[in-house]
């Protein structure tokens, strides 16, 4: 198993134990708060990151088929891990500011450029990683 399935597999865990810490902050808020209800961004952090576990298995299942070398899988792969793990953060961040829920009411670097990056990278990354798996098993 070359060091970008592992990478994979690995962040996969991370964020599903993410997911279950944010459940746990998740719940905090609840019992705490006077309306019974976590932060929208606290809701969306814990569900990002059992979504995000799920995708960094596919990523490393279609990983394992891939002709690229050690280098490129590890540069395809972490690109979207990295977004994942960016975006589940700043979700956290966001939510535990309580500040709002919708952080794209105000036009900043973040709901801009990162975006844009964010869309290149992870649609990129998953483009090229399922580009590989067809290479190996369809052509």
């Amino acid at each position: 198993m070359d060091i970008a399935v592992k990478l994979s597999l690995l962040s996969s865990g991370i964020f599903l134990l993410f997911g279950m810490v944010s459940g746990v902050i998740k719940y905090r808020f609840i019992i705490t708060s006077q309306d019974s209800r976590a932060p929208v961004y606290i809701n969306i952090a814990h569900r990002a990151s059992f979504l995000y576990s799920f995708a960094a298995l596919v990523i490393a299942k279609l990983l394992e088929f891939s002709p690229y070398t050690v280098l490129v899988k590890l540069l395809i792969s972490v690109i979207p891990l990295a977004f994942f793990a960016l975006t589940i953060t700043g979700y956290l961040i966001t939510g535990l500011k309580n500040k709002t829920d919708n952080m794209f009411t105000t036009r900043n670097f973040i709901t801009t450029w990162f975006m844009y990056l964010l869309i290149v990278g992870e649609i990129g990354g998953m483009i090229l990683i399922i580009l590989g798996f067809i290479s190996t098993q369809f052509l």
